[in-house]
């Protein structure tokens, strides 16, 4: 139990009815886990506003409310708080109620369009291969050392994050390494979050469903590191063209990484194979198990934000060497007959680009390449023709298929990415709804020496249809054709 004028410590508050030394049993946000004693606060989310359940927290035992507007119905013996931005609160009381979990580690976040995963994800490993103790907070899943807890968002929701922070410390995590979603910026899920670091991937075409122009999402991006604090460090992508325009009100210690031009971190790509790359990196010649100029890139920034935190450069060098991708990121497989297949998260049109052309560097027998993609469904429908033109524009052979059609019509989502192709590019297209069924018509056209991308799902084991999920698992349907070759 915890007093409420505890927890409002870095609240602004509008207004207040009630007595705010009373102490409260949890927080919630959603009414049907109300217990008695209970804060509520009522969120506006995209799907319903918590505002229409306040009278249901109430009823389930809620004591105290936090709104946006109080109701002119108010019960006797509830207090209630009127905020600017209930959002933005729930992280700031989830902070609080945690006793400030995230000012007790190392707090890295890593935001941007592309690389997030990877990015995270390396750094626990080599953080982890380092000696320390660490969490990771990532789309694949959750981290607390080698414990792994599932993982449902790319950011949690701001009681659950704090949650798993506050976690993190009682087991003694001196490090985490945080993916930073758009969503999850715009939605005030980091509010009241203590970040030690931030680094900037890049900025490309998606979410746009969600943030309506591409100004907004660059909005919600350049947030995180306008609240850095100034003893914080912000490491940008400098050769995006979006990478010093994310600094541009940012306080805290600012770092570049480039390949292009002269940052603070900088590499060369000496050679860039199928099975990984060789790169002159601060002046010292390393070879990597990462493969494509993108994984030079995450590289890098790994690299710097290691250094940033005050690691030695040639400890540093020597268990990046070692570290191969996440996974679903570029994950390579050759069939017995000699048939490349490589199972790749790219969800965007930047993504898919990045994968195809580092197809198309390691490509040295120049065997065919079959790409099979989809799109997903409910989510921006501007990226759909442009994934089809790029898949068409790098592949001999294009397959669109479903990706998680949710509660669209697959068939319609193939039609549109179907649009952005010219005639040319149509006659080397096939539409297979089933995406079982279209790797299997890759690996049935495909011979020896060639490479078959299947791009958008990764590491995702389902495949989600009219609000269901239902087991599925790119790497399970390919190593069963394997078996069966």
């Amino acid at each position: 139990m915890k007093r409420i004028i505890d927890i409002l410590k870095n609240v602004d508050l509008i207004e207040s009815i009630g007595d705010l030394e009373t102490r409260v049993s949890s927080l919630e946000f959603d009414s049907r886990k109300v217990i008695t004693d209970s804060l509520f606060i009522a969120t506006k989310g995209t799907q319903a506003d918590g505002h229409n359940y306040i009278f249901k927290a109430i009823e389930l035992g809620a004591i105290a409310i936090v709104c946006e507007e109080i109701p002119e119905e108010k019960s006797e013996d509830v207090i209630y708080i009127k905020v600017e931005n209930s959002q933005k609160a729930l992280g700031l009381l989830a902070s609080k109620w945690f006793n400030e979990p995230s000012s007790q580690l190392k707090l890295i976040g890593v935001t941007g369009t592309n690389g997030k995963t990877t990015i995270a994800t390396l750094l626990h490993k080599l953080f982890s291969q380092l000696g320390y103790y660490c969490g990771l907070l990532s789309t694949i899943e959750n981290k607390i050392g080698e414990q792994i807890i599932p993982s449902t968002h790319t950011t949690p929701d701001a009681i659950a994050l704090n949650a798993l922070l506050a976690e993190m410390v009682e087991k003694g995590c001196g490090y985490c390494f945080m993916e930073v979603s758009s969503h999850a910026l715009d939605q005030g899920r980091t509010a009241g979050l203590d970040f030690d670091g931030a680094i900037f991937t890049n900025l490309s075409h998606d979410h746009l469903d969600y943030h309506i122009d591409f100004a907004s999402y660059i909005k919600a991006k350049k947030s995180f590191f306008d609240h850095l604090k100034k003893s914080a460090f912000a490491i940008t992508n400098e050769d995006d063209r979006n990478g010093m325009v994310i600094l541009q009100n940012c306080k805290a210690i600012k770092k570049t990484y480039s390949l292009r031009t002269l940052g603070d971190f900088n590499a060369r790509i000496i050679e860039n194979q199928i099975n990984g790359l060789n790169l002159i990196i601060d002046g010292q010649d390393v070879w990597f198990r990462l493969t494509g100029e993108f994984n030079a890139y995450n590289l890098l920034a790994i690299y710097g934000t290691a250094i940033m935190l005050d690691q030695d450069k040639d400890e540093v060098l020597s268990q990046m060497s070692t570290i191969s991708s996440a996974n679903g990121r570029f994950d390579l497989m050759i069939s017995p007959s000699g048939i490349t297949a490589i199972v790749d998260y790219a969800h965007t049109p930047d993504a898919l680009e990045n994968v195809l052309k580092t197809i198309q560097d390691i490509n040295t027998d120049n065997g065919k390449v079959f790409t099979v993609v989809g799109a997903g469904g409910n989510r921006d429908k501007a990226k759909r023709p442009e994934m089809a033109k790029i898949g068409a524009q790098y592949s001999q052979q294009l397959i669109l298929t479903s990706d998680n059609p949710r509660f669209e019509n697959p068939e319609d989502i193939i039609r549109d990415m179907k649009a952005g192709l010219n005639p040319s590019e149509l006659r080397k297209t096939l539409a297979i709804t089933n995406r079982e069924e279209a790797i299997k018509t890759a690996f049935a056209m495909a011979q020896t020496k060639d490479i078959i991308l299947i791009a958008g799902k990764g590491h995702e084991t389902y495949q989600e249809t009219n609000g269901k999920r239902q087991h599925f698992d790119d790497k399970e349907v390919i190593n069963n054709l394997f078996k069966q070759a």
